[in-house]
């Protein structure tokens, strides 16, 4: 999906739902000025990440459904693009990812995953906090600014 950015998770996260990293994930988001990838995998950690936030009472169920609210606005107005991904294929550039980086970097798996779906997806930017995730995906090919 050329064009497009692939921001890991808790970036998002940051974007629907206000917290510290919030204005950043705003300033990143803004700056990229392309729609955002998100799949389905993607769109489940979100939801567990929101829900733990109303566990350690963090937010509240208001502020949850609010961030839902926003999140099917944005889909709606072609803000965030809904992506399908091929699991086999991105476990496979994943596990070469893994291979080339990981002992290196020292990337967690998922971070890693996240990273080989931008490729197989083709985004055209990736964005993350993680530091570590960011080298990878920069070493990787991905432009992260």
């Amino acid at each position: 999906m050329t064009g497009t950015v692939y921001a890991d998770t808790s970036l998002l996260v940051s974007l629907y739902l206000a917290d510290a990293n919030t204005p950043a994930a705003l300033a990143a988001v803004t700056s990229a000025a392309r729609p955002l990838l998100l799949t389905t995998w993607q769109e489940f950690e979100m939801e567990n990440a929101l829900r733990r936030r109303l566990f350690r009472r963090e937010s509240t169920a208001a502020d949850l459904a609010q961030a839902d609210a926003s999140l099917r606005a944005d889909l709606a107005a072609g803000v965030v693009v809904a992506a399908t991904l091929p699991l086999p294929a991105v476990l496979l550039l994943a596990r070469q990812l893994t291979a080339d980086h990981t002992a290196l970097l020292g990337t967690r798996a998922f971070d890693v995953f996240q990273v080989a779906a931008a490729l197989h997806l083709k985004a055209a930017r990736f964005l993350s906090f993680d530091t570590r995730q960011l080298a990878l995906a920069r070493a990787a090919g991905l432009k992260t600014t």
